[in-house]
């Protein structure tokens, strides 16, 4: 099982960004919930936003509610997030995250994590 995260790089405050992460070895489609968690130096991994295995519902961090949007595309087997607004204080890695029971926020439930792709918002 793969989750290939992609799509960071280096952006300005209020820019936007789209980030994807692509799974091999498991089908998002046998009720996944997937999510984003970043990271910074120095702090912990913090939850950003999740997605239950059908769209139906997201959930989103009170940091990056209104300005990121979590979704998926289980026929392409791909997770995105789209980051607008983007603040200095976003910058970290970001890492996707599947898991396969349960649905939280919490990263214990998650199974499967990408290695992380790196956001750094600086003017």
């Amino acid at each position: 099982v793969q989750l290939q995260a992609s799509g960071g790089g280096l952006v300005q405050p209020g820019d936007s960004l789209r980030l994807s992460c692509e799974a091999s070895g498991l089908s998002l489609d046998d009720r996944y919930e997937i999510a984003w968690f970043r990271q910074s130096p120095g702090k912990e991994r913090e939850f950003v936003a999740r997605i239950i295995w059908n769209g139906g519902s997201t959930y989103y961090a009170d940091s990056v509610k209104g300005r990121f949007t979590i979704s998926r595309d289980n026929a392409k087997n791909t997770m995105y997030l789209q980051m607008s607004s983007l603040k200095p204080e976003d910058t970290a890695v970001y890492y996707c995250a599947a898991a396969d029971g349960g649905s939280s926020s919490s990263f214990s439930i998650y199974n499967y994590w990408g290695r992380g792709t790196l956001v750094t918002v600086s003017s």
